[in-house]
């Protein structure tokens, strides 16, 4: 299985992908909203109505219509589904293959006193199709939950074998402490399978002869279909493939993908993902890892499974895995079979969960109780045209054909057949002036982008350019602590004065320094420049170019890099003195962020007063006091730093 790996740098200072969505949300049903709208559901019967779940005990049913405005309430047990604003209420429903004829339908959902599980069947009203029978409730099956609030999974769906299967939780608490998701014995943390259409002996349902436990002699759970898992939240079978796709909730730093299959342990809680997570009681190799996973970084923290695409209206998707993350809102598209991801759409609120209506449209549950589904983004620009100016630079011009766009985002292609983004201008711009340092056959595009999409890619327009004065071969940026270390390397130089080195950042560029040229010169050269950042935390995208000039005082422009910079800065700090224990001297390290009066002083053992090492105003930075002991005597001394509000005491040890 392949394991992916991610990584978090720095510093960017070339941008090759684009990353703005693809499609937007917008209200699927705009004068409707829903409480907790857990799940969205078609009941397969060839009538074009949309049954929502909703988390407090009620599932709502209407027309797919855009414009309808009245919604009925086909069920409530809200009396009987116990809802604490968390993961217990009514989770799941899934209409029998048959609801056509039989009319049956069932549920998930949590009950308490006690806390327990129940999958429930009940049946439509003979007389109104859209109200369902309260009292015809049938209890299929009754799970005991050991702990209060989360990790109850709550997914209900029929199989193309006609089979229920059922998704459960490993009930928590958090790390799942008492094995659950290992634990053949017990129903929670797997995947279970059932047939509700032959009741055997005294159950409501049988074990099909094709579950991987039926008829064991060990203990273990016949209803198992699949184990080691979380919480599988939502999980659904592709039409076309029959494939069971499953997002199973990871812990504190990893959210993944399953391909559910029979008998397989998908390595809860001895993995999360593809990492170890508790391998006290864990033993041998036998796990099915993910098909893919994703890290808790920018906010994500539980995945929100969804479907393969398979409607017509966003051809864009076919065969796409369609999922999110709760926290974030962020839609993407998974191919499974070269493991691409990308970013599909972003939700203006937290996601539910996803549905299909009879056409395999695809549908979203926000946290702010109205339905979602996705459209084009936004118009993409034409006519862009390229065009050299006297300057030497190349101007761009565009038609603007969409009206809720944030900006445009330009592209440039050179020999390396690579396009990269060249600039961005903002909301209406239609222009565009590009600098460019290499006699080359330039191809130009352009896109438009807001908050949570992007439009496709305009025309492309071309420009030759012949000749440069100076041959730049290379223009980069690395981040060195708190300075943007810029390094450059020219192949030819013809009458070259010089570069300034200018800075774009909040909207203005800025002339930050001057680097002597050589003249005219056929000997490759490099230069160097270094940008300070300052000891304050610095974040955000910056631009850099050079300004290329020669000994007539003409311009040309180099470039422009977009640099990323995600720069902490510094803090008051005191740092262990090394080596310690020490013998004579030892180096004692320490940081400020702002002027400050220091004082750092040496103690020995009983509090006495030793020695003074630092006292004075000190400006922004890293300090290093190099301390010689050699006239005291062996044993444990303290020294104190106060700075402000800031005081810091550390124990260093002498050993003569």
């Amino acid at each position: 299985m392949k394991q992916f790996a991610y990584f978090s740098l720095a510093l960017v200072v070339l941008i090759t992908a684009n990353t703005y969505s693809q499609f937007q949300l917008q209200k699927a049903f705009p004068n409707l909203t829903f409480y907790y709208p857990v799940g969205i559901y078609s009941a397969g019967d060839g009538t074009d109505r949309i049954f929502v779940v909703e988390q407090s005990g009620k599932i709502k049913v209407f027309e797919n219509n855009r414009n309808t405005s009245i919604s009925q309430t086909f069920l409530d047990i809200s009396d009987r589904a116990y809802f604490n604003y968390d993961e217990c209420g009514l989770l799941g429903l899934a209409f029998h293959p048959d609801y056509k004829t039989n009319g049956y339908f069932y549920v998930d959902y949590v009950a308490n006193n006690p806390l327990r599980t129940v999958i429930a069947r009940y049946q439509v009203s003979s007389t109104n199709p859209d109200s369902a029978v309260k009292s015809s409730e049938e209890i299929i099956l009754t799970i005991p939950q050991p702990y209060d609030i989360v990790h109850k999974g709550g997914q209900l769906n029929f199989g193309s074998d006609g089979l229920l299967y059922i998704g459960m939780g490993d009930g928590g608490p958090e790390g799942d402490p008492d094995g659950h998701g290992q634990d053949l014995q017990l129903l929670l943390g797997k995947i279970l399978r059932i047939d509700v259409d032959h009741p055997s002996d005294s159950l409501n349902y049988s074990i099909p002869a094709s579950n991987p436990f039926y008829q064991n002699t060990l203990g273990y759970k016949q209803e198992i279909y699949a184990y080691g898992l979380r919480n599988p939240w939502r999980f659904n079978f592709d039409k076309e493939t029959g494939l069971l796709w499953c997002g199973d909730v990871g812990q504190d730093s990893w959210e993944e993908i399953d391909l559910i299959q029979s008998g397989m342990n998908y390595g809860w809680n001895c993995y999360e993902g593809f990492h170890t997570y508790n391998m006290t009681n864990c033993s041998g190799n036998n796990y099915t890892f993910p098909v893919f996973e994703y890290g808790h970084t920018n906010g994500s923290c539980a995945i929100i499974g969804g479907f393969e695409y398979r409607g017509k209206r966003r051809p864009e998707l076919t065969g796409k895995y369609i999922y999110g993350d709760y926290c974030t809102g962020n839609i993407w598209q998974f191919q499974l079979s070269d493991s691409s991801n990308i970013l599909a759409a972003q939700a203006p609120t937290q996601i539910y969960s996803f549905g299909e209506d009879m056409s395999g449209e695809l549908y979203i549950g926000g946290m702010d109780n109205n339905i979602y589904e996705f459209v084009p983004a936004i118009n993409a620009p034409t006519s862009l045209h390229a065009e050299l100016n006297n300057s030497g630079k190349i101007t761009l011009t565009w038609a603007d054909n969409s009206s809720n766009e944030n900006g445009f985002i330009i592209q440039r292609k050179g020999t390396g057949n690579i396009f990269t983004n060249a600039g961005i201008v903002g909301a209406n711009d239609t222009t565009y002036t590009d600098t460019v340092s290499f006699a080359d056959n330039y191809i130009f595009r352009v896109i438009a982008y807001n908050d949570s999409a992007y439009s496709d890619y305009s025309n492309e327009a071309s420009i030759i350019i012949t000749t440069v004065p100076v041959e730049l071969i290379s223009f980069n940026a690395a981040l060195e602590g708190n300075e943007v270390y810029l390094t450059w390397n020219t192949a030819t130089e013809l009458n070259n004065r010089g570069f300034y080195i200018e800075k774009y950042y909040n909207g203005n560029w800025q002339q930050i320094g001057f680097v002597q040229g050589n003249g005219t010169t056929t000997q490759k050269k490099i230069y160097h420049f270094k940008d300070y950042l300052g000891w304050q935390p610095f974040h955000g995208t910056v631009l850099y170019e050079l300004k290329l000039i020669d000994l007539d005082g003409s311009l040309k422009y180099s470039n422009a890099i977009p640099v990323n910079i995600d720069y902490q800065g510094i803090s008051y700090s005191l740092s262990q003195n090394y080596p310690n224990p020490f013998n004579p001297s030892t180096i004692i390290n320490y940081a400020i962020p702002r002027t400050s009066q220091v004082i750092i002083k040496l103690y020995d053992i009983i509090g006495n007063e030793i020695e003074t090492l630092v006292n004075g105003v000190k400006q922004p930075g890293s300090y290093q006091i190099n301390f010689e002991g050699s006239k005291l005597p062996s044993g444990v001394y303290f020294y104190k730093m106060t700075a402000n509000n800031y005081i810091s005491i550390k124990k260093l040890i002498l050993l003569k």
